[in-house]
């Protein structure tokens, strides 16, 4: 298995295990904690028909792979295509200022992303990984996490600034905290965006990160 071209699979039979629904080879988050659904790199009938009945009517799930064929059990509601970057060595840097974030900064975050649509994030989202953001005069302006881990790699996530305090590096600082911590257990950083995303990809290129693989996120329900 290609640990960062099926990250969701490889997260929740992985480091992510213990946040697994499973049935057969299906994997998925509970959906407060994140939309993804995992399956096995060529999977069988048996297994869309295992996520089928794992996710049930009515719930919409992503499933992150580069070219899965969508049986009919499925709705298909949209596809984006995605780039994946890896980190350099030696990206993180500790940074005083931020301040971790836990369950009792959740509406905060939720507000922010809600302003700022950095990706999916839910109520639990928080428990994937450590998270940082910085607050000015109480306020949360920016915030950046871990979302999935996978054995050597742990994905950065939910970067995202108020508008109003964009253009000041708050997102590249966040982005070499939060690499400095996956870095100190021995995990290498990486990342997605939107191919569409030319801002977010600049500022990934200028601070290392390389091309690992072009993928895309596919959101379906049953039918």
């Amino acid at each position: 298995m290609n640990v960062l071209l099926n990250p969701a699979y490889a997260a929740l039979t992985g480091p992510h295990s213990s946040f697994a629904e499973v049935r057969g080879n299906a994997r998925v988050y509970p959906s407060d904690v994140a939309p993804f659904l995992g399956l096995p790199d060529d999977p069988s009938d048996q297994d869309w028909a295992d996520a089928a009945a794992l996710i049930g009517p009515g719930r919409v799930v992503a499933v992150k792979h580069p070219a899965l064929e969508v049986p009919d059990l499925f709705k298909v509601d949209l596809s984006i295509d995605l780039v994946q970057f890896v980190a350099p060595a030696g990206l993180g840097v500790e940074d005083a200022e931020l301040v971790e974030l836990g369950a009792d900064d959740v509406p905060e975050m939720l507000s922010l992303v809600a302003l700022t649509d950095p990706g999916p994030f839910r109520a639990r989202t928080v428990e994937l990984g450590t998270y940082l953001g910085l607050r000015q005069a109480g306020e949360l302006i920016a915030m950046a996490g871990e979302r999935y881990r996978v054995p050597g790699y742990t994905e950065i996530s939910a970067v995202c600034t108020h508008p109003d305090h964009r253009g000041r590096g708050l997102a590249t600082r966040l982005i070499r905290a939060v690499a400095a911590g996956i870095e100190a257990r021995g995990d290498r950083p990486f990342l997605h965006t939107g191919t569409a995303n030319l801002g977010a990809v600049r500022v990934y290129e200028h601070l290392g990160f390389t091309l690992s693989n072009h993928t895309k996120v596919t959101i379906v329900q049953v039918v």
